[in-house]
């Protein structure tokens, strides 16, 4: 039986997870009231938030080893925010959907090893005729990016860093293996030319599959049945050279590939030198281009309706960048505003690593709308600011202290966000 539509006239709706506390709490926007909370459900932050079609997310719980479909709006209409649970292989590395969202993968990592020890992959049919069902395969073991891609036979491309490859598999096959786990072959292996790989997008206008590389970002288009490698994007742009981005994020609303451009000294220590340069590709005219952001450490985005939104880190002080991402032909992105972001009180340090038993910021938005939310991560906060007009709008508290940073989705009633259909 169908479900009822949304009510009109819905806020935008934040959805904060504290992946160590293991809560999710759902929150309107701007004034903070929480709809609904998932106690004792701990998100696979490096997999993310995926956006589905119906105004739905998907996340993993890396405890349970669930899948949850989510429903944001739905206690609108009285239904739970949890639609479905389906039972998914941890820890959850990355996740992705083909453009319909019916066919979904998810690939397994580290979680808190020290090194890979377990190549299952997750298959996962949203959409069969008995109810979701999700098939667990065997690969190779590493931390491979995933892609969906659709059509009449969805096809599941792993990125894998070492050595660098692509596998193809057809989700079909996946969904036909039987019980234990057993070993798949892929149908088809892409040769990469770096060990390197990190970021992963899918352009589903073009059939394109996008992944980063320390040499450039290598594409791949898939036509029908075929799949047709094409020349690597290149890093340097706009008279500036060196460095890589490690993260790769679709725009649908300007059709343009982001990342972020780390550069500098490679020792982690020396995190608060490094550089970073935004970097876009325009995927319709093949425009490509840079621009200095600032030291320190930078990494994930968000996408708004009208501005690009990066979170920076650093010992001088924190601050939200945002990019004015016009979409007129032949209009360049620039920096629109640098708003300070309160100080960590666990904060990365100079001389240690940004990343081990430091806190961390989340940063979300919607491509439907101009809001930014970004976490405090240990104080059990999030900003939120508005983009159009570059000032803050709120800070909520949560009943947790977001550790880690915690992780943000913001979505807005049809803002077309699965047209990134890559989790993140």
């Amino acid at each position: 039986m169908p479900h009822p539509p949304h009510p009109p006239h819905l806020p935008p709706r934040l959805l904060v997870a504290d992946q160590v506390a293991g809560r999710i709490s759902l929150l309107d926007l701007p004034d903070g009231d929480e709809r609904a909370a998932l106690h004792h459900r701990h998100l696979a932050e490096h997999a993310g938030f995926l956006a589905l079609p119906d105004d739905l997310l998907a996340c993993v719980d890396d405890r349970a080893g669930e899948l949850l479909v989510l429903d944001p709006y739905g206690p609108d209409t009285g239904r739970p925010l949890v639609r479905r649970r389906i039972p998914v292989a941890v820890p959850a590395e990355h996740l992705a959907a083909a453009p319909g969202g019916r066919h979904l993968a998810v690939t397994t990592g580290l979680g808190r090893n020290e090194e890979a020890w377990t190549g299952l992959l997750t298959a996962v049919d949203l959409g069969a005729p008995d109810g979701a069902v999700a098939v667990r395969v065997r690969g190779r073991t590493g931390e491979p990016g995933v892609t969906v891609l659709g059509g009449p036979s969805p096809l599941v491309v792993l990125r894998h860093r070492e050595p660098g490859e692509l596998l193809v598999h057809r989700h079909r096959d996946l969904m036909a293996a039987p019980p234990s786990c057993p070993p798949t072959e892929p149908v088809r292996r892409i040769g990469l030319p770096d060990a390197d790989g990190h970021g992963d997008a899918h352009d589903p206008v073009t059939g394109r599959v996008f992944a980063a590389a320390g040499s450039g970002v290598h594409r791949v288009r898939h036509d029908g049945e075929a799949l047709t490698t094409e020349p690597p994007l290149p890093w340097d742009a706009d008279g500036r050279t060196g460095g890589r981005g490690y993260y790769l994020r679709l725009d649908p609303v300007r059709r343009t590939l982001w990342s972020c451009v780390r550069g500098g000294p490679t020792a982690p220590g020396q995190w608060p030198e490094w550089t970073n340069d935004a970097w876009w590709h325009r995927l319709d005219t093949g425009t490509t281009g840079r621009l200095e952001l600032g030291p320190g450490l930078v990494f994930r985005l968000a996408v708004t309706a009208r501005h690009i939104a990066y979170s920076r880190v650093h010992p001088d002080g924190d601050e939200l960048i945002l990019l004015a991402a016009p979409t007129t032909p032949g209009a360049r992105p620039h920096i629109a505003a640098r708003l300070p972001l309160p100080a960590m009180a666990g904060a990365p340090r100079r001389g240690g690593t940004p990343w081990d038993g430091v806190q961390r910021r989340a940063v979300a938005a919607s491509p439907g709308d101009g809001l930014v939310a970004v976490s405090r991560g240990g104080h059990g906060e999030v900003h939120v600011f508005d983009a159009d007009r570059a000032e803050p709008v709120t800070t909520l508290t949560l009943p947790t202290p977001l550790d880690d940073g915690g992780h943000l989705a913001l979505v807005t009633p049809g803002d077309g966000a699965h047209a990134d259909p890559v989790g993140r």
